[in-house]
């Protein structure tokens, strides 16, 4: 496929949509491009999953704004679903006429709406209390602490002790954490320090008296299955813990 596409860059003849992804990713999706590393594992989900398969051994001169819209509509996802993959075939086609392998965005005026389906429950006081009840040891912190903070949970599973400062009351945020994978955080602004009220810095304090991994540098939030090595995975912290609690 390379060789392909390396004939097609000189040439500048039409390519099939799987080998503007190959380029794509050649070019766009490495380490140094500036894309969180969330940002591309859901990239590359979207692409092995739905476009290649349906797209991928098209020419791009194939590829219309109407058969776009009807196949995105006859997805069995989530309207934010076919939103995100809408917006993807828009970028790879933005990247086709940046490369001057194709001359439009057959994307543009396909038609796809983002708006939510259901009305997200939004626990309240009472509501978290109750989960909070049905809760213990690492589960029970983890779910105080994104409750009383907004922390996303790649930031809050990707806490080290060296981050909490018992002296200052604070929180420092260093990295985040998506399919075990660590990096920088998603925003800049994710990077102010959270403050602790006397609450929260108590229940931490008796947390890291009593958890496994104490140590400056070990995760607040360890995996005892992996010996300290890892966090705990965000699925099984919700699916073994979490979500029987709120059920």
């Amino acid at each position: 496929q390379r060789q392909t596409i390396n004939t097609v860059t000189e040439t500048l003849r039409p390519i099939t949509l799987a080998q503007l992804v190959t380029h794509y990713q050649e070019k766009e999706m490495s380490d140094s491009n500036g894309k969180a590393f969330s940002t591309r594992a859901g990239y590359q989900v979207y692409l092995k999953n739905w476009i290649v398969p349906a797209w991928g051994a098209k020419p791009l001169s194939e590829i219309k704004t109407v058969a776009l819209e009807e196949w995105l509509a006859s997805l069995s996802l989530a309207n934010g679903s076919r939103a995100k993959i809408r917006n993807l075939m828009s970028t790879l086609f933005n990247h086709a006429q940046r490369w001057e392998f194709f001359d439009r965005n057959p994307v543009t005026l396909v038609r796809c709406s983002a708006k939510r389906e259901h009305v997200p429950d939004i626990l309240s006081v009472e509501d978290v209390s109750a989960l909070l009840g049905q809760l213990e040891g690492a589960a029970y912190i983890a779910v105080f602490l994104a409750a009383v903070t907004g922390l996303r949970i790649s930031e809050l599973l990707a806490l080290q002790w060296r981050d909490i400062h018992f002296d200052t009351l604070e929180i420092t945020l260093q990295r985040g954490i998506v399919h075990q994978h660590i990096g920088p955080l998603k925003t800049e602004a994710s990077k102010k320090p959270i403050p602790m009220d006397a609450t929260l810095a108590e229940k931490l304090f008796d947390w890291r008296g009593r958890c496994a991994y104490n140590q400056a540098g070990d995760w607040i939030f360890a995996s005892l299955e992996k010996h300290g090595t890892q966090p705990l995975w965000p699925e099984n912290l919700l699916r073994r813990h979490v979500r029987p609690a709120a059920e």
